[in-house]
């Protein structure tokens, strides 16, 4: 069987982490998010992976080649990004049989294998609120409706954004736009729920990967599932507490305390007399300095925290630099949850702690203070003593 995985999107709800970088490309617990939605075809015997590509294309391509994980690797693009029925139909051409879409921006875990086993069908998921979801109607065991986002959901079963289509189904791909102005593979599923038996399989984790504290959420998840391993440099007398991996070529200098579940990455210095805890990834060629402390936080390639400064509950950005004495606030006096901007509006990201989102490139003056859920744009700098209280 072939999968499909869509990744042609830009991730306008991550910005600005998208702005240089496609959505799935972000990474999760040492892999782009795509990585793992490939996992989950490769361990569902798929028989060939179809990656739908658009925006920043070639990092995609360059990530996966021409095979992954011994699986032979085909690249479809999406020329604009106009819904998931447009993104699968970019792959019509080489689909010759019953296939599985997967999205590459969605967390599974391994419950969806079944998907691949039982078709067709389509993975689900229990909400308290399905009103933004599209929302399946069951009967004996099988799926009779969907509708998207009703004010009155006929149950509280998602549609969890997985899928096994017969291979008729790639003619069905010429839908007709919807109110959104998108050609969406809902309609597909309509004809297929109309002409065959579709089972609804149950997951019992899933996370969709939209905005950043979902990258932060989906970082703290598999982190949780990190086996101990020290294959790089670690000082005799560094404390390594828990389950911490160290990669070869990583290193861990003098008087840093580590306690896991954490990820350093290839390439990463740690210390010296450095504290990180929490689920914390420290990815390739990031460097954390003298008397840093990190906690809860995704510091992603390149980034650059020297000496003397705090970071918690935080999502930092390729090459960040960070002066001296910069500090993060993560919990609001009031205790209300944090809210910051996505797309213009300002939403709770659900959470009573969480800090900052830095852009790719941005730099801080010594001494700064970032409040809550302050957002800054790419390659944005502060002055030295600065208080950001305010996107920028």
């Amino acid at each position: 069987m072939q999968t499909v995985i869509l990744a042609a999107g830009q991730g306008t709800r991550m910005r600005p982490l998208t702005d240089s970088l496609p959505k799935p490309m972000l990474p999760v617990a040492g892999k782009p998010l795509v990585a793992h939605a490939a996992d989950r075809a490769v361990e569902g015997n798929s028989e060939e992976l179809i990656v739908v590509v658009g925006y920043e294309a070639d990092e995609i391509r360059s990530y996966f080649d021409d095979e992954y994980r011994g699986v032979p690797v085909t690249f479809a693009t999406q020329t604009e990004q106009r819904g998931t029925a447009d993104a699968v139909r970019a792959a019509r051409e080489y689909l010759d049989g019953p296939f599985t879409v997967l999205n590459g921006d969605v967390l599974y875990d391994d419950s969806v294998l079944e998907l691949f086993e039982s078709g067709p069908s389509i993975a689900a998921m229990e909400v308290d609120d399905p009103t933004s979801y599209g929302v399946l109607s069951t009967a004996d065991g099988l799926v009779t409706d969907i509708v998207e986002k009703p004010d009155d959901p006929p149950s509280s079963l998602a549609n969890a954004g997985a899928y096994q289509f017969p291979a008729e189904a790639r003619e069905w791909l010429d839908v007709g736009e919807s109110e959104r102005g998108e050609y969406e593979l809902t309609d597909v599923l309509d004809r297929t729920i109309a002409e065959y038996d579709v089972t609804p399989i149950e997951l019992d984790r899933w996370l969709d990967v939209g905005r950043p504290w979902e990258l932060l959420e989906a970082n703290e998840w598999l982190l949780d599932g990190l086996d101990r391993l020290l294959d790089g440099e670690v000082a005799d007398d560094a404390i390594i507490r828990g389950n911490v991996v160290v990669e070869d070529g990583a290193t861990v200098e003098p008087g840093t305390v580590i306690e896991g579940p954490a990820l350093v990455r290839s390439g990463a210095t740690v210390g010296p007399n450095a504290y990180v805890r929490g689920r914390t990834l420290v990815d390739e060629n990031a460097k954390i300095g003298h008397n840093v402390e990190i906690k809860n936080s995704v510091v992603m390639t390149g980034a650059t925290i020297p000496h003397l400064s705090y970071i918690g509950d935080s999502v930092l950005g390729q090459n960040v630099n960070l002066g001296a004495g910069t500090k993060v606030a993560n919990l609001r006096h009031d205790h209300e949850d944090v809210r910051i901007t996505v797309k213009g509006d300002r939403v709770s990201t659900g959470r009573r702690k969480f800090g900052v989102v830095l852009g790719d490139d941005v730099k801080t003056g010594i001494n700064t203070s970032l409040n809550p859920g302050v957002v800054l744009s790419t390659g944005a700098q502060t002055e030295a003593g600065e208080s950001v209280t305010t996107d920028r």
